[in-house]
């Protein structure tokens, strides 16, 4: 080939690549339209695992889409309270939020499955039936008539079970006991003479010092540390069954969410699930310091005794049965849940049980460094 045919050549080719740019940038344009959503959280700036989950969040969002598609995040209270978020979301106040579903169980208690119920799954059972046992699918059938879309967005996994100012051993000292304990599970423990209180979480401190409180459940390890409840209600008691695995959900406006793009949709799943385990991941990071520094600072652990958790469990089964009877998407969804947590902990109690519980014998005689 001569030299000017070689520089025709590539001049054509030049001219080529330059209008297939310019043919592509503005499909490209269009496939990633600028978008700005707010997000209202459920939780204050304080708890960085939970609130800072959305903030994660907003940063895969934004970084996979050179800036594009922008999620403003807002703590509670800075647009409407922290329990208001799915009520906000769904009425197009915001376009999305960050929030716990059993908040709003008072309204249906089909809320509550989505995220927690006592004796249910743990953390990892509650995953793999969201993702793989048609929990998000389900969920997403009642969200729909919310006019919602959900999404997991983290997990705590299976929290303590609350901070007490005298010990518990019996099911007679749960009688007349006022303890701030939320939605659904305040509904089973009240069954067996519980006073469930609804107490914001920055009063609960003051709540036990004065005696207006016996007890009151919060998150765990990390969370709790940080609001010093070790000081006047020293009996740290686990677990809390009533959250073996709770899941936080990134919820969706159902018409904002529709109108995205295919590969936004797609974005935001993929997204939701990266922080989804993120969650998981920095809780197991920093509860195994966090408890070791309130037993140092006076907390008293306690398992709650087998016939206090017999006894719960008893009465769970019973309030099921009730919803069971009628609410026909409640039967559904706890009907699926039911026979997804026979089988996983009939899975789990084989090899992960057996080796996780020599590990730990390995760990109390000193023998893993």
């Amino acid at each position: 080939m001569d030299r000017r045919s070689f520089i025709k050549r590539a001049g054509l080719g030049g001219v080529g690549a330059v209008a297939a740019t310019t043919l592509a940038a503005p499909a490209i344009a269009q496939s990633n339209p600028k978008i700005t959503w707010r997000l209202t959280s459920s939780f204050p700036k304080g708890l960085d695992t939970i609130y800072g989950a959305a903030e994660v969040f907003a940063k895969h969002m934004k970084d996979a889409t050179d800036g594009n598609f922008e999620v403003q995040v807002f703590a509670a209270g800075e647009i409407v309270p922290g329990l208001q978020a799915a009520d906000a979301a769904a009425a197009g106040t915001v376009e999305a939020c960050h929030t716990v579903s059993y908040y709003y169980w008072g309204k249906d208690p089909v809320w509550a499955l989505g995220a927690a119920v006592p004796f249910a799954l743990n953390a990892r059972g509650m995953n793999a039936w969201h993702y793989h046992g048609g929990g998000i699918e389900m969920f997403n059938e009642f969200l729909a008539t919310q006019n919602l879309v959900g999404l997991p967005g983290g997990n705590t996994g299976v929290q303590m079970g609350g901070w007490f100012r005298k010990e518990i051993k019996t099911v007679e000292d749960l009688q007349g006991l006022k303890m701030r304990i939320g939605g659904f599970a305040g509904a089973i423990v009240s069954k067996l003479g519980v006073i469930p209180q609804q107490i914001a979480g920055g009063e609960i401190y003051q709540a036990l010092e004065k005696g207006t409180i016996d007890a009151a459940e919060w998150v765990g390890p990390y969370d709790d540390e940080k609001l010093g409840f070790q000081k006047v209600a020293p009996y740290y008691y686990y677990p809390g069954f009533w959250e073996g695995g709770p899941t936080v959900h990134l919820m969706f406006n159902k018409g904002k969410f529709d109108e995205l793009p295919e590969n936004y949709k797609a974005l935001v799943r993929t997204a939701a699930q990266a922080t989804d385990a993120n969650m998981l991941q920095k809780y197991d990071h920093l509860n195994p310091k966090a408890i070791k520094q309130l037993v140092a600072n006076g907390a008293q652990l306690r398992p709650f005794s087998p016939e206090i958790l017999t006894a719960c469990f008893e009465a769970s089964e019973a309030v099921y049965s009730e919803y069971e009877d009628k609410n026909e998407a409640f039967k559904k969804i706890w009907g699926s849940l039911k026979a997804f947590r026979k089988e996983t902990f009939l899975w789990q109690q084989v090899a992960e049980y057996t080796n996780d519980t020599f590990m730990m014998q390995l760990q109390r005689g000193g023998k893993l460094g």
